[in-house]
């Protein structure tokens, strides 16, 4: 848990970035078009760089530092690392918190789904197939 005492206009991305030194959510856009500061609210996705801290005091606020458990990463971060699902990495943070909002909810998503269920987010490098990968091969894992 954590507390600080910020002014009502600062946003849950720099709140978590500058005060937490919880970097891994990036600031692509600052417009919440791109989806890469993507985090899980109280079980739903949130552009936090359009998201006050304000706005979220008292919720389950999780972030891409909160996926892995000790050495061992999320399967949804080891899919996107075994289907090389990256590039830059810059996107990755926040398609990986949209993939595991996605498969929270719906544990056996159809391609499509997949597809529909990551379009707030943006890779400029391109790699929409191998992240489409990535979430497949993840949703096969988290299934056991």
């Amino acid at each position: 848990t954590l507390n600080f005492q910020i002014e009502p206009r600062v946003t849950l991305l720099d709140a978590l970035r500058m005060r937490a030194d919880l970097t891994g959510n990036k600031r692509g856009c600052d417009r919440g078009a791109c989806g890469a500061c993507t985090m899980i609210v109280d079980g739903r996705t949130v552009y936090a760089c359009s998201t006050l801290a304000i706005e979220v005091q008292g919720k389950q606020i999780r972030t891409v530092e909160g996926l892995s458990t000790g050495n061992t990463l999320h399967p949804v971060q080891q899919a996107f690392c075994d289907v090389d699902a990256l590039m830059c990495g810059f996107c990755t943070p926040g398609f990986i918190m949209a993939t595991v909002a996605l498969l929270e909810k719906n544990p056996r998503p159809t391609e499509e789904q997949v597809r529909k269920g990551l379009d707030g987010n943006i890779c400029r490098c391109g790699t929409f197939v191998r992240i489409k990968e990535a979430a497949l091969t993840a949703r096969v894992v988290a299934r056991g």
